[in-house]
């Protein structure tokens, strides 16, 4: 009788139907994760919530999280197909009893021996049995199989990577954690007369975010509510005709103070800007009007402020000095202490042909002066060193911003805006966006986003308004 431990070489070899003998084993152990119960859950749709709600599961009599029972049966078949006997093996039968619930951190060792053997077919009956780290069976069972009468020994499959990420409604509530424990503020929203702009406002209202002032044509606005069964309790509708009206009629409500915040809907970001720029009419102070995209990217393990992507179109270094400063005090508003900004170019160095190193090289000795004050700048640094220690390191970059910057402050509105959409769209980074340096914050999203990406903008504005409460 022999005893074979789990492959640990780079190739995979069978025992064949002669080389086997009744009373031969095979042994693997395994301990269980949760990812293995999610991974499991994945591939094979069963969501029972004994295995994937930790709530559910706390109640039930089991009080905690268990592993689905094939997770088990998976691993007979493991050892069945990869070892004993291995490649070449079919399946004809299976029998499985089911003992004792196994939970996260149990270890497992599955013992496969073999019972029978039926030489006219090949055919061999196993014995198999599962027990945890007590010593208690968790699973007994046999399996019949049709053994390999040929030696097999290849290299082991090469399988991609798997990682489990958070799901995007996990990501989304992180993002509106930031506002977490704050009172909703009176919002204007900007003319919401398609589906998605409405559904952002009233999931933002639903989320406790804000009390919302709608602002446009009231008949088409109730009738886009009605068609798409949404609620308007706690909404003020203000009646204008047309979207320049409605900008118009929303920026002086901030200006007078009767809102906090504003929401752009389904109207051109020029047609509401213009009116929040405008010289005496609109919402300006001394500081540059800017745009910051805040993002959750899967792969970056922390939030990634982006700007200017949506406002300044080509910013020169006295523009620059003004949104970089802008997102600095974003990024302390929501508790992001000391926030690295890495400045952006195509290159390392200051290269006098490339005005972005340039101003890269004048706004960190701009910081060093206190003419930039509250984040540690470094530029002028490539997007992969800016967000890549490894990046950094290999190519002698010794910076305190490099490979984990907070902020990264882009050369212009196109390389800014084509990263954040890449971002969005290759990475899978939950978006939302924000204007700064106007009297009152201002939710500037595309009319592309989602309702999601809205009230998760939404939450930052929150987050300004009670900031400006506490200075005032």
């Amino acid at each position: 009788m022999t005893e074979i431990q789990a492959i640990t070489s780079d190739y995979i070899e069978n025992r064949t139907f002669d080389e086997i003998a009744v009373g031969d084993s095979a042994k693997l152990v395994r301990t269980l994760r949760q990812e293995d119960i999610q991974m499991y859950a994945i591939m094979s749709g069963d969501i029972n919530p004994n295995h994937v709600d930790q709530d559910y599961a706390h109640s039930s009599l089991l009080r905690e999280v268990i592993a689905h029972g094939m997770w088990g049966g998976a691993l007979i078949s493991n050892v069945l197909g990869t070892q004993f006997p291995g490649p070449g093996t079919v399946y004809r039968d299976q029998t499985l009893h089911f003992a004792q619930p196994v939970r996260v951190g149990d270890t497992l060792t599955v013992i496969i021996t073999c019972l029978k053997k039926f030489p006219r077919t090949h055919h061999i009956v196993f014995d198999c049995l599962c027990v945890n780290q007590d010593k208690q069976k968790v699973i007994t069972g046999t399996a019949e199989v049709l053994a390999p009468t040929e030696k097999i020994k290849r290299l082991k499959a090469n399988l991609p990577d798997f990682k489990l990420s958070k799901t995007r409604k996990a990501r989304f509530e992180h993002l509106l954690e930031i506002s977490s424990g704050l009172s909703p503020i009176s919002m204007a929203v900007v003319h919401p007369c398609d589906a998605e702009s409405l559904k952002g406002a009233l999931l933002a209202r639903d989320r406790g975010l804000i009390v919302p002032t709608l602002v446009g044509p009231e008949e088409k606005i109730r009738q886009l509510a009605k068609a798409n069964k949404l609620d308007l309790h706690g909404c003020t509708l203000i009646n204008v005709a047309h979207s320049h009206a409605a900008a118009e009629i929303a920026v002086s409500l901030a200006r007078e103070g009767q809102v906090e915040a504003l929401m752009k809907g389904s109207l051109h970001t020029d047609e509401l800007m213009s009116e929040v720029i405008d010289k005496v009419t609109g919402l300006r102070t001394e500081r540059r009007i800017s745009h910051v995209f805040l993002m959750d990217v899967p792969t970056y393990p922390r939030l990634l402020l982006i700007t200017d992507a949506a406002v300044n179109v080509a910013p020169d270094l006295e523009d620059k000095v003004d949104i970089v400063q802008n997102a600095i005090d974003l990024a302390l508003m929501l508790k992001i202490a000391s926030p690295k900004v890495a400045i952006l170019a195509a290159v390392e160095t200051v290269n006098i042909k490339m005005q972005a190193t340039l101003d890269a090289a004048a706004l960190c000795k701009m910081a060093d002066r206190g003419q930039i004050t509250g984040g540690l700048l470094d530029g002028p640094l490539a997007f992969d060193n800016a967000i890549s220690l490894v990046a950094a390191r290999t190519k002698g970059i010794h910076s305190a911003v490099a490979g984990q910057a907070d902020i990264l402050l882009v050369p212009d509105i196109e390389s800014g805006n084509m990263l954040a959409k890449q971002l969005e769209y290759l990475a899978d980074a939950l978006t939302s966006g924000i204007v700064l340096g106007a009297r009152v914050p201002i939710v500037l999203t595309s009319r592309a986003d989602s309702a999601e990406t809205r009230t998760a903008s939404t939450a930052i504005a929150v987050v300004m308004a009670h900031a400006k409460r506490q200075i005032f």
